[in-house]
Order: C-alpha cells, then sequence, then structure tokens
C-alpha cells in the first residue's frame, strides 16, 4: 500500500520511512514558524542530503523525541504523570463500583 501524507484537503505521496507491516499511516499536519535564517540553513541541508525539508524536520523530531526517551528528568515526570492516571482512575472505578453497589447495579 502506497502511504500518503494528507496537506489541507489535499492528499500528497508520503517520502518518509515506509513500514511494510503497517497497514494505514494517520498524520497531523504541524505549521511552524521560522526566521528566515533557520530555514535557509535548514532548505540548504535538505538540498545536500536531497531530501525535503519536511524529511529534515520529521527525522529532527523523531531524533528529539528519542533523546527524551533516555532522558531521566523526563522518565520521571512521565512516571509522575503516570503514576496520577492510575491514582485518578482507582478512585473513578471504587466511585462506579460504590455507586453501582448502593443502586444495586
Amino acid at each position: 500500500m502506497k502511504e500518503v501524507e494528507q496537506q489541507g484537503s489535499q492528499v500528497m505521496p508520503y517520502e518518509g520511512r515506509h513500514d511494510p507491516n503497517q497497514q494505514e499511516r494517520h498524520t497531523k499536519t504541524l505549521a511552524i514558524r521560522v526566521e528566515e535564517t533557520l530555514h535557509a540553513q535548514l532548505r540548504f541541508i535538505a538540498q545536500l542530503r536531497e531530501t525535503s525539508i519536511t524529511d529534515e524536520i520529521r527525522q529532527a523530531i523523531e531524533t528529539r523525541i528519542a533523546s527524551a526517551q533516555d532522558d531521566p528528568e523526563i522518565i520521571a515526570r512521565a512516571q509522575q504523570a503516570r503514576d496520577e492516571l492510575e491514582r485518578e482512575a482507582a478512585a473513578r472505578s471504587a466511585a462506579i463500583r460504590d455507586f453501582g453497589f448502593e443502586w444495586g447495579i
């Protein structure tokens, strides 16, 4: 299956990596503002690598995410967020359980 990237209402060929095991790729469009000099540098890098600016940005984001997954501070904060979600879920579950027993559900 040929992957596509949606831009606005147009469907365009997806130039990124292809995962043959993935049936469908869901994409989101991001709009960012950068200074002209940064854009020129990024465009130049993309030309040298024979890729697109979109591919360069995607690679930068993937690299950033990979480094965040190894960052002890981020890992600790993610664990705190998970613990809080689990506490909230347990409290809601208990409330539903208690509600059901009181009303014979």
